[in-house]
C-alpha cells in the first residue's frame, strides 16, 4: 500500500507540472524588466500567459562600451552585482517550460557594433555573462541561471554587424541550444534587423506593429493586416509573432482585446508561421493577455 501511494503522488506530480508547462501551440511573448515593477518573474510565469519572458534590457554595448543592463522595473542593479537573485526566478520560469530571454537594444542609443569582430566580442560577452559560458573573470548580472537566448530588440544607429552577432550566438550552440530572436518595427523591411534576419538563424521574430502608423492597428485593422500578410509572415523564421501593445498607456497602436479576438487572429493563425502574439510589455498586462484566444480557447479568464 505504501508503494501504490508513493507511486500515485508520483503520478500526481508529473501531471500536475505537465499541466503547468504551456504547450507548443501558439503563445504569448512578454518584456520583463521595464517602466516599473510589473511583479517578480516567478510571479510573471506563474500566470501560466506566456511562453516566452524577455528580459530587457541590455542596453549598453558595443563600439567600446562596457555593457550594461537597465532594469527599471526588477529593483535592483544589474550592474553592482545587485540581481543575482533573479537567478531564482529565471530557473523556476524555466521549469514550467517557459522560455527566458536575455534582450538587447532598447529605447536608449547606446549600443551598436562597430564591426563584425565588435559582434565576436560582445557575443563572447552575453554567452560568459547570461547564458552557458563558463569564464569565471566575467561576473553575471542576472547569477548562475543559464538563459535560454537573446533576443535583438534593435531600434537604433545602423543595420551593421547584427547579422555578425546573430551568428556568432549561433555558434554557441552545442549541448545546449542558443535560441535567437528579433523585434523588428512592423515598416517592411526593418531598417536594423532586416540583414540579421535574412540569416535564417532566428527562431522567433515578434514583430512590433506598435509606434509606427503605417502600419499599427488605428480604429481598423487594415494596415496592420495588409503589413502582416504581404511581407512578415514570409520572413526566414521558425515562427512569427504578432507584437502589440499590453495597454493604451504602454504604445500606440493599442487593439482592445476584444477586437483582436474578432478582427485580426482570426485572419493571421492561419498562417503557417505563426507563432502567436508578443506583448510590451509586462508592467501595462493588466489582463489583456488573459483575454486574447489562441488555439480557440482564452488562456485564463481577464482579471
Amino acid at each position: 500500500m505504501a508503494c501504490q501511494a508513493k507511486a500515485l503522488t508520483l503520478l500526481l506530480s508529473i501531471l500536475v507540472i505537465s499541466f503547468c508547462k504551456p504547450s507548443d501551440g501558439a503563445g504569448i511573448a512578454i518584456y520583463w524588466g521595464q517602466d516599473g515593477y510589473g511583479g517578480s518573474l516567478a510571479d510573471t510565469c506563474e500566470t501560466g500567459n506566456y511562453r516566452f519572458v524577455n528580459v530587457a534590457f541590455l542596453s549598453i554595448f558595443g563600439n567600446g562600451r562596457k555593457p550594461e543592463m537597465s532594469l527599471e522595473g526588477a529593483n535592483c542593479d544589474p550592474n553592482a552585482g545587485g540581481c543575482a537573485w533573479l537567478s531564482n526566478g529565471i530557473t523556476y520560469c524555466q521549469n514550467l517550460g517557459i522560455k527566458v530571454l536575455l534582450s538587447i537594444g532598447g529605447r536608449s542609443d547606446n549600443y551598436s557594433l562597430s564591426s563584425a569582430d565588435d559582434a565576436i566580442k560582445i557575443a563572447y560577452y552575453i554567452w560568459n555573462s547570461f547564458l552557458g559560458g563558463h569564464e569565471t573573470s566575467i561576473k553575471r548580472p542576472l547569477g548562475d541561471a543559464i538563459l535560454d537566448g537573446v533576443d535583438f530588440y534593435i531600434n537604433t544607429g545602423s543595420g551593421l554587424y547584427w547579422d555578425d552577432l546573430a551568428r556568432a550566438l549561433h555558434g554557441f550552440s552545442g549541448e545546449r541550444k542558443v535560441y535567437l530572436a528579433a523585434a523588428p518595427q512592423c515598416p517592411f523591411p526593418d531598417a536594423h534587423l532586416d540583414t540579421a534576419i535574412k540569416t535564417g538563424l532566428f527562431d522567433y521574430v515578434w514583430v512590433q506593429f506598435y509606434n509606427n502608423t503605417s502600419c499599427q492597428y488605428s480604429g481598423n485593422a487594415n494596415n496592420l493586416l495588409n503589413g502582416w500578410k504581404q511581407s512578415w509572415i514570409q520572413v526566414e523564421a521558425n515562427q512569427v509573432f504578432l507584437g502589440l501593445p499590453a495597454a493604451p498607456q504602454a504604445a500606440h497602436g493599442f487593439i482592445p482585446v476584444d477586437v483582436l479576438n474578432s478582427e485580426v487572429l482570426p485572419s493571421i493563425k492561419i498562417s503557417p508561421k505563426f507563432g502567436g502574439v508578443m506583448l510590451w510589455n509586462k508592467y501595462f498586462d493588466h489582463g489583456y493577455s488573459g483575454g486574447i484566444i489562441l488555439d480557440g480557447t482564452k488562456l485564463i479568464s481577464p482579471a
